[in-house]
């Protein structure tokens, strides 16, 4: 009896799908990519996903392993030679189906199945667009320590510049200020000069007129 063997038995008995299965796989491995119905390359998923792990480890217990599903020594050397070290680093997901649209005898949904690491076209894409999505704002470049150093140094420069710039004024301004109080009190000092000429003049004549009343007497 059946009783839930939820898989997809593709119309065929247990030794019919396994060889099927092997060979779909040994053809995947070889060729990198087929054709085949979607319900085919979905069950051919389930199967050799868990033999291209296995790839990883290069050992003897493995590649026998491999060798008891697939029945061909060329696909297991490809297996371990090749796609096991350029999928080294992918931890899944190693196989893409990409519909294709319809047979046209029979109207069956066909795809075509690919491992991902070998369509040099989308890597190519992929490096591109990440080349050419990478923006940057004008005037953003990354300051070094040494550039950093200088422009807080030069900005220190400025700031204390008018403080030098200032302190001149400051003297001037001292200087100048006798020299205005000298113009002040010049002409201070020169009024009492002019005020003391008419008492001069008086002494003059005092002495004249004492003289003519000495030659007069005489």
């Amino acid at each position: 009896m059946r009783h839930k063997k939820n898989f997809n038995h593709l119309g065929r008995k247990t030794a019919h799908r396994k060889a099927m299965l092997s060979n779909m796989a040994s053809s995947l491995i070889m060729h990198k990519r087929i054709e085949t119905t979607t319900a085919k390359a979905k069950a051919l998923k389930r199967y050799v996903e868990p033999l291209i792990t296995r790839s990883k480890d290069d050992s003897t217990h493995a590649r026998r392993v491999v060798f008891s599903y697939l029945q061909d020594k060329e696909a297991v050397s490809e297996l371990f030679r090749e796609v096991g070290a350029k999928v080294a680093d992918r931890p899944g997901g190693y196989t893409r189906i990409i519909r294709l649209g319809n047979r046209l005898g029979d109207n069956a949904d066909m795809c075509m199945m690919e491992l991902v690491d070998f369509n040099e076209n989308l890597l190519a894409e992929k490096a591109t667009s990440k080349k050419s999505t990478s923006r940057r704002r004008r005037g953003s470049k990354p300051k070094t320590q040494g550039e950093s150093v200088e422009s807080a140094e030069t900005v220190e420069a400025e700031v204390e510049a008018p403080a030098e710039e200032a302190a001149p004024a400051e003297e001037e301004v001292k200087e100048e200020k006798p020299v205005a109080e000298a113009e002040v009190e010049a002409p201070v000092a020169e009024a009492p000069a002019e005020e003391e000429t008419p008492a001069e003049e008086e002494k003059i004549d005092e002495a004249s007129d004492e003289a003519k009343e000495d030659k007069k007497e005489s």
